[in-house]
């Protein structure tokens, strides 16, 4: 359950724990004429950066050039958090990254493990994202729709957006 008073108070940690709950989100390259796809993110909190194991001879990859801008959508487990990334991505095969992130599941899909010559590490440095949290409650969100509908200039309160922005490190 997405805690409202921790989006309020606390969103950047809540994105990232939201987003360490995730099999996969849904990442696009701005400008690429392709839909985007889902991925399963590694997340790296401290320096605004998602890891992303694919294949070298994918679309996304044949599609990043110097500069890339990307988003990444995320939505919840409980269905009652979203948030939209937005940053720049990068081809980065950085071993000790590698070995880090890697996992059975990752393994899965490398017939050679960590060796594989198509096994490429995607970098998507994270600028600034939207964050949407919503209430789980039947009740609260039947309260405020009640309440909406009776007073015409009040909308209904079941949720927090918050915009965030991530330093830049160089």
């Amino acid at each position: 359950m997405a805690s409202l008073t921790e989006a309020r108070e606390a969103p950047e940690r809540q994105l990232w724990d939201e987003i360490s709950k995730i099999h996969a989100g849904m990442l696009g390259i701005e400008g690429a004429h392709m839909h985007f796809q889902p991925m399963a993110p590694n997340a790296d909190p401290k320096s605004s950066t998602i890891w992303f194991f694919t294949k070298a001879d994918t679309d996304l990859v044949r599609a990043i050039r110097a500069g890339s801008r990307a988003h990444f959508c995320v939505v919840g487990k409980n269905h009652d958090y979203h948030a939209c990334l937005s940053g720049t991505l990068e081809v980065r095969n950085d071993r000790a990254k590698i070995d880090e992130y890697w996992s059975a599941v990752t393994s899965a899909w490398f017939e050679h493990g960590k060796e594989d010559p198509l096994l490429t590490l995607l970098a998507f440095r994270v600028e600034d994202a939207e964050i949407w949290a919503s209430t789980d409650s039947t009740l609260k969100f039947g309260w405020e729709i009640a309440k909406a509908n009776l007073k015409d200039e009040k909308m209904p309160d079941v949720g927090v957006k918050q915009h965030l922005a991530f330093p830049q490190f160089h």
